[in-house]
């Protein structure tokens, strides 16, 4: 299973991005889908993540501002980052629990910076 990421860039403060992760691969069930962030000298942190079902998380930094879905015809999990702060600048990874496997993608880097 690959998780293929795409969609970080530079953006101004206030601005948005919308990432974009697609898994691809020999896939029967996609369980979890999400989305976590590092920023240098800090830990790799949850985001936000959804459910097969719907369900979503959302870690508090980013309540309000960030909004998780996914195409399930697509194997794919998108970030909708509105309002973005320099303080979300870091490497976005995103990270699917397939047939009850856990899987990363490769970062991409969201800068936010004027």
């Amino acid at each position: 299973v690959l998780l293929q990421a795409s969609g970080g860039g530079l953006v101004q403060p206030g601005g948005s991005l919308r990432l974009s992760c697609a898994a691809s691969g020999s896939i029967f069930s996609i369980n979890v889908m999400g989305w976590y962030r590092q920023a240098p000298g800090k830990q790799r942190e949850l985001v936000a993540a959804i459910t097969s079902g719907a369900s979503t998380y959302y870690a508090d930094s980013v309540k309000g501002r960030f909004t998780i879905s996914r195409d399930n015809t697509k194997n794919t999990v998108y970030l909708q980052m509105n309002s973005l702060k320099p303080e979300d600048t870091a490497v976005y990874y995103c990270n699917a629990i397939v047939d009850l496997q856990f899987y990363w993608g490769q970062g991409t880097l969201v800068t936010v910076s004027s």
